[in-house]
């Protein structure tokens, strides 16, 4: 895979929404403190979030359809800084949560732009090239829990460092004006006629290969992320979901609400159950994300080896296991071994269970996709707030049961999905 500056601007959409979710997402419980909130009201910048993705899955196809696709990384970009913004200076909640909604509208955007456009300027390479995106984007977003542990250790408290998202998307704004139209920056389309076709991609659309059991694995099918440039007025596909689909999109469910869940209320947790000092506990957040980051860069070259829905049901099983290890930690040194072992099933849980999901609707991974995404921002929209509603009740602690409740519902969905593909 050639990794040219077109390849390095859109991955730098990944590491500027990298950067926010995962210093913003540890820094909620901090939030609350200072807003004087509970956890449930807190918990509701999740659904600010969730109602962003929605709006952004309806509105990034037409977007890049009639602007363009460096039109839709520059407005979305724009979006980013200005919610950004808005967030670090909210005195209260009722500032914060459309903040969130503008921010997470212009993130989801970036990203829903990005992905494609790196399938398309990739072609055959793409699932290379999303899986290392993604890859990276976690892993920068790995300093982001470290940066807000030591702001906040400092004195400084969790603003300056979610405010580095600006700094990042007005970079990443700046490297995208810089590359002209045309190819995966696919150009503005003239009413009645489609885009300019990407020179890059295949004339023919790449077929994965197929794993054993008749499921594309994760790098033979994640370039099915990308979407394809259509006439303003084309008419909906009409897609019926399979068994094994369904299944599969409650995996990726349990997959997003899982990580949402525990990205913004790990913190407390630890606070809660080792006594460790606010900073110290932010920071321990990037032992999940380290885990994340390590297994994303193996769960491709290992799929093509392991039936993927077994690999996807595996994950979960070790996502309980590292739940156990931090729900029982006494200390912050135990509750990151747990976070890093939870990261190792999380990290493999998304993508395993979208490219499962993709590969059941061959004619039809747009929709498929579409779906994903609207049913991943209700996710996100729920557990967050569901978990600091429950630890307003009962406490953090035992709230944070409802984790291992949701990981073996993914599994036992993986499990019937994977043997539903097979036997269809």
């Amino acid at each position: 895979m050639r990794r040219d500056r077109l390849t390095l601007t859109f991955y730098g959409c990944f590491v500027t929404w990298g950067w926010l979710l995962y210093s913003f997402n540890p820094s909620v419980s901090l939030l609350a403190d200072e807003f004087g909130i509970t956890a449930a009201q807190a918990g509701l910048h999740g659904t600010a979030m969730a109602a962003g993705a929605v709006v952004a899955a309806g509105l990034t196809p037409r977007l890049v359809t009639r602007r363009g696709r460096r039109a839709a990384l520059q407005v979305s970009l724009a979006l980013v800084a200005l919610g950004v913004l808005a967030l670090v200076l909210a005195p209260s909640l009722a500032v914060s949560l459309p903040a969130m909604l503008v921010l997470s509208l212009g993130g989801n955007v970036a990203i829903s732009s990005a992905q494609p456009g790196l399938a398309l300027h990739h072609g055959p390479a793409a699932s290379a090239a999303v899986t290392e995106a993604n890859g990276v984007g976690s892993s920068v977003g790995l300093v982001g829990p470290l940066a807000v542990g030591a702001s906040v250790a400092i004195g400084w408290g969790w603003r300056p460092a979610v405010a580095v998202t600006v700094l990042l998307a007005g970079a990443t704004w700046w490297f995208t004006s810089r590359i002209r139209p045309g190819g995966a920056m696919t150009p503005a389309a003239t009413p009645g006629t489609a885009a300019e076709a990407p020179t890059t991609s295949p004339a023919v659309p790449y077929e994965p290969p197929t794993a054993p059991d008749g499921v594309a694995p994760v790098l033979g099918s994640v370039e099915a992320l990308a979407v394809a440039v259509v006439e303003l007025h084309h008419p909906p596909v009409r897609h019926r979901t399979s068994p094994a689909g369904w299944f599969f999109l409650v995996a990726v469910i349990a997959a997003i609400a899982l990580e949402n869940a525990t990205t913004y209320w790990s913190t407390d947790l630890v606070r809660e159950q080792t006594g460790a000092g606010a900073g110290i506990a932010t920071a321990t957040t990037a032992g999940l994300l380290a885990g994340m980051s390590a297994v994303r860069f193996l769960v491709g070259p290992l799929s093509l080896r392991v039936r993927p829905a077994l690999l996807l049901a595996g994950s979960f099983v070790v996502a309980i296991l590292g739940w156990a290890v931090l729900w029982t930690a006494s200390t912050p040194a135990v509750a990151v071994v747990g976070l890093v072992v939870a990261g190792f099933g999380y990290g493999a849980q998304y993508p395993l269970s979208i490219a499962l999901l993709l590969a059941t609707a061959p004619d039809a991974q747009d929709v498929a996709q579409s779906r994903a995404t609207l049913a991943g921002g209700l996710a996100i929209g729920v557990a967050p707030f569901l978990l600091g509603a429950l630890a307003d009740a009962f406490g953090m602690h035992d709230a944070f049961l409802v984790v291992p409740v949701a990981a073996a519902l993914g599994g036992v969905a993986a499990l019937v999905g994977g043997r539903a593909a097979r036997v269809r």
